[in-house]
């Protein structure tokens, strides 16, 4: 038995329980979790904005330790170090075929399945995002574990699963930001950090950060921002003014709402890109008219994932951050247990903090 934090209804406060996992079958594996970060998308499964079948353990961006295989299973053994890929792609569908492995569109089939049952009444649980990581341990199919590439701290390795390489793809992969030009950052949580330090690495000239909250600041400017904005109406203006007039070449919006996500536009020069990172609400709705369509030229696109492909991007992740150009602790504002993770939420809710880090 290992203890887990349990959904056991949408919208329901999360329990912390006993939990028993089956020895791995063929082609699965059991991990020992080192971390698991507690994403925004939880609280989206959590308050049903995402769809998920309950009861479900969640937590989809952990690293840790393999304590068993199954039958069948040839990549990884014993006493490996993986990190935990939530959206394996199957390598079969369209998206794949076209090299989009980040659309795969069989990638959470495995979140529809029991993995697990509750210690004490035997009700079975789901996986939440397919990995389960808001608990001691896990048992997943082989192909949801990535190696963690030798070098990288085991604990910090878990944010490499989603914040990381979310941050980084909209910046790299999405929003194809190139030297010299200017970037706004909208929101400043765990995906936002990154998307600083990623937008730093690429080599942008200007870096504006912008966030709800003055405390904020500091943590931005670490990441990378060269400027520090507190959200309000008149936000694109001011991005306006500090890039002459003309507003910045890429936007990254990482907070998932109508408001910001036409601040990050109307903060975008004409012929820009503004890349959509964050998870809204159906409610959400965001309005633009015909005329301003044509006459700013410019790009909106959502990003799933940071347009990643996990097994080639992890890799090159790992690379800056031996190099000490990527500074995976400086996202973590918080250390935290399993009963922690409610007050988390809260946290982003309110705006609060980086990242916050189970660690077990």
């Amino acid at each position: 038995m290992v203890r887990a934090a349990v959904l056991p209804a949408v919208g329901a406060p999360l329990e912390v329980t006993g939990i028993a996992l089956p020895d791995p079958g063929p082609g699965r594996v059991r991990v020992r979790l080192a971390a698991a970060g507690v994403c925004h998308s939880d609280l989206s499964l959590s308050d049903g904005t995402m769809r998920v079948p309950v009861p479900a353990v969640l937590g989809h961006e952990g690293a840790g330790t393999v304590v068993a295989v199954g039958e069948d299973v040839t990549g990884v053994a014993p006493g490996d170090q993986v990190v935990l890929n939530w959206a394996p792609a199957c390598g079969r569908c369209h998206a794949c075929s076209l090299g989009e492995v980040w659309l795969c569109a069989n990638a959470l089939n495995g979140a529809s399945e029991v993995y697990a049952h509750r210690a004490d009444d035997g009700s079975g649980l789901h996986p939440g995002l397919n990995v389960a990581a808001f608990a001691e341990e896990t048992v997943v199919p082989a192909h949801c574990l990535l190696p963690l590439p030798d070098g990288i701290p085991l604990t910090d390795a878990a944010l490499l699963g989603c914040a990381v390489l979310t941050g980084y793809g909209a910046v790299v992969h999405s929003a194809r930001v190139r030297a010299g030009e200017t970037v706004a950052v909208h929101g400043v949580g765990g995906v936002g950090l990154a998307a600083l330090q990623a937008a730093r690495i690429a080599g942008a000239g200007r870096i504006v950060a912008v966030d709800v909250s003055p405390a904020k600041e500091e943590l931005a400017r670490a990441a990378g921002a060269t400027d520090y904005l507190i959200a309000s109406a008149t936000t694109a203006r001011e991005i306006r003014a500090l890039t002459g007039g003309t507003g910045v070449d890429a936007a990254i919006e990482c907070v998932g709402r109508a408001a910001t996500i036409r601040a990050a536009w109307d903060s975008t020069r004409r012929g820009g890109r503004t890349t959509v990172v964050g998870i809204g609400g159906k409610d959400q709705q965001v309005t633009f008219n015909a005329l301003e369509i044509f006459h700013w030229g410019r790009t909106l696109s959502g990003c799933v994932y940071g347009n990643a492909d996990p097994a080639r991007d992890l890799p090159v992740l790992a690379g800056h951050v031996r190099a000490g150009r990527l500074d995976l602790g400086a996202l973590v504002t918080e250390r935290i247990g399993l009963d922690g993770i409610p007050a988390a939420f809260g946290n982003m809710l309110a705006g609060k903090g980086g990242r916050a880090l189970v660690v077990f």
